[in-house]
């Protein structure tokens, strides 16, 4: 695994710029998460195939240059994995990728140190604002994946399922979602047995990270997280930690699920169904915490997308890009959203989509 990640840095792939991190913490998260890639690709029988009307990227010609990505930490190893691909079609294309969270992409993007802004929430209307001023126009918001933020617990930890009012009343300090009642041990939430009266250990991100947001705000009503979440410096993280506390829950994005930890069903109101967060229920908006991963590029009005930004926009809505999704744990896009995003940067006719008649 050394050797992999070796690998990466020496291709100008990674570049591991956590604020206030230690280089070994870097390099923990990456391998963990590059662990995991290993293991999914075993097990990708399990994830849907990549929509057949989705054909492969074709390489062009005339594509050189320095491409940067700054901006989620849930996206840091898709993009590594796109960015190998991309480095393979282009050898004379220069790569650096950092993500310290979805919060540092607007900021790079606004000032053009940053050719592409990974996230994995949309940008607040005070990034969208701050980019206009200074460019004239707002950014464009790329979809280029799907995801099921999920809650984790301990594989051995027997919660059959939580609602959104009982994770508010895990997570915050508000309870918005209209929890009457904090929950502090795991009986508060129906558990039952030796792990009744534990307390309830709580792992999380930082405001930096999108993943933060989007559950502060679907998960938590706009809520308060309470001041005892352990905050991790990434998702890889999240997880290894509940991994090792068997009375530990915390959110991740599906993707980071190891076979240390188990997903909670979740239902959106008491009495309701729990609800699994697999791909079908993903896609058909039954699963309560699904959400697209985007990638924000500076696109001038009526105006294409330089060829170094546009073929690597063109390779990941590729074939080959969604199946990288597929085997990152993530759920490849439809064909209609592929078909409408690359209609929409002027990508279309090019794009290798199968028209239909």
């Amino acid at each position: 695994m050394h050797r992999v990640v070796t690998r990466l840095a020496q291709k100008g792939l990674w570049t591991p710029t956590y604020p206030a991190r230690s280089a070994r913490m870097t390099l923990k998260r990456l391998m963990a998460a590059l662990t995991w890639v290993a293991a999914s690709v075993m097990a990708a029988n399990t994830l849907a195939a990549v929509d057949p009307a989705i054909k492969a990227y074709t390489r062009t010609s005339g594509v050189s240059g320095n491409l940067s990505s700054v901006g989620s930490d849930t996206l840091a190893n898709l993009m590594t994995l796109w960015a190998e691909a991309y480095k393979k079609e282009y050898p004379s294309v220069n790569i650096q990728i950092q993500a310290a969270g979805s919060s540092t992409a607007p900021p790079a993007l606004t000032e053009g140190t940053a050719n592409l802004g990974p996230m994995s929430r949309k940008m607040k209307d005070g990034e969208l604002s701050a980019f206009e001023q200074k460019h004239g126009y707002k950014p464009t918001a790329i979809p280029v994946a799907v995801d099921a933020l999920a809650v984790f617990v301990h594989k051995d930890n027997p919660i059959k399922g939580l609602t959104l009012q009982q994770v508010d009343a895990i997570f915050s300090a508000t309870r918005l979602c209209g929890a009457r009642a904090d929950a502090k041990t795991w009986g508060d939430v129906g558990v039952s047995g030796n792990l009744a009266g534990k307390p309830i250990q709580l792992f999380g991100r930082n405001s930096v990270s999108g993943t933060y947001g989007y559950f502060k705000e679907e998960a938590l009503c706009k809520g308060d997280f309470k001041a005892n979440v352990n905050e991790q410096p990434g998702s890889a993280s999240v997880v290894s930690a509940i991994s090792n506390s068997l009375n530990g829950i915390g959110y991740s994005g599906i993707g980071y699920k190891t076979s240390n930890v188990r997903t909670v069903p979740l239902a959106k109101k008491e009495g309701g169904e729990f609800v699994e967060d697999s791909e079908a229920n993903t896609l058909n908006g039954s699963y309560p915490l699904s959400r697209f991963l985007y990638v924000y590029v500076n696109k001038t009005p009526n105006q294409p997308l330089a060829p170094l930004e546009a073929e690597f926009i063109k390779l990941v809505l590729s074939r080959q890009g969604q199946e990288v999704v597929m085997k990152d744990g993530y759920i490849p896009l439809p064909a209609r959203v592929v078909e409408k995003t690359l209609a929409d940067l002027g990508l279309q006719d090019t794009s290798g989509l199968a028209v239909k008649k």
